[in-house]
């Protein structure tokens, strides 16, 4: 039984994944900023241990991470799937706009992945899940600070994989494309059926294509995977 730590786990994503590691028996804690509801929910659906935490404050990630790691008595795996998006003109960003995207995507993430490296050095084994984004790849209009901060994160894990390595350690991101989940909601009709005839595969992926990702990277059989970016984006990226 694993002990599975997850951020951004009440929605989207994260909440698939957590779904996903509690049906495979294994002890999940998940961390949530605003969605109470959805986070209770979630946790009596799965029995998976909810915390609050504004993971862009160091001083909340250090303290949620060590309530987790005590919670499940050490940290095996953790997913960093915490993130906010926004649309907006490079040249109307504010500082504002700049800095909380950045704090909440990348600062978070580095935040979360100091504390359970610590963890993990010591135990000589750990897996650390990095969802990034296709934009942090190959950038976007008009998401400049946030395909920035997924760029980012992109720069954290392969460096961190060369740190951690020698101690066991793997570090790996994921890299989705357009899913369809409640951050790509506000997206009308016409630019979902545009975005699907940019993708090869021409559909918008599901949160099952990102967490079964998320789970092959976790797994016994990625144990010689470190350092590596996966786009898992139907061709997007392209």
């Amino acid at each position: 039984m694993r002990k599975i730590i997850v951020t951004g786990g009440s929605r989207g994503i994260g909440a698939e994944v957590v779904r996903r590691f509690s049906k495979n028996g294994d002890r999940v804690v998940f961390f949530y900023n605003n969605s109470y509801e959805k986070a209770q929910v979630l946790s009596e659906e799965t029995g998976a241990v909810a915390i609050k935490a504004d993971l862009a404050s160091s001083a909340s990630a250090e303290k949620a991470m060590k309530d987790a790691i005590s919670i499940l008595g050490g940290a095996d795996v953790l997913v960093n799937s915490a993130g906010i998006a926004q649309i907006k003109l490079f040249t109307d960003l504010t500082d504002s706009d700049w800095e909380r995207m950045i704090s909440t995507d990348l600062s978070g993430s580095f935040y979360t992945c100091r504390a359970a490296a610590r963890e993990m050095v010591k135990a000589h084994f750990g897996r650390i899940i990095n969802i990034g984004s296709v934009w942090g790849r190959v950038g976007a209009s008009c998401e400049v600070h946030y395909s920035a901060a997924k760029a980012g994160i992109r720069g954290l894990t392969t460096a961190l994989a060369k740190e951690l390595g020698p101690s066991g350690i793997t570090v790996n991101c994921v890299e989705p494309g357009v899913i369809d989940t409640e951050m790509n909601s506000v997206l009308d009709v016409n630019t979902r059926r545009a975005l699907e005839e940019e993708t090869p595969l021409c559909r918008m992926g599901s949160v099952k294509d990102i967490a079964d990702a998320v789970l092959f990277l976790a797994s016994d059989g990625a144990s010689f995977i470190t350092g590596q970016c996966l786009g898992v984006d139907g061709g997007f990226g392209l």
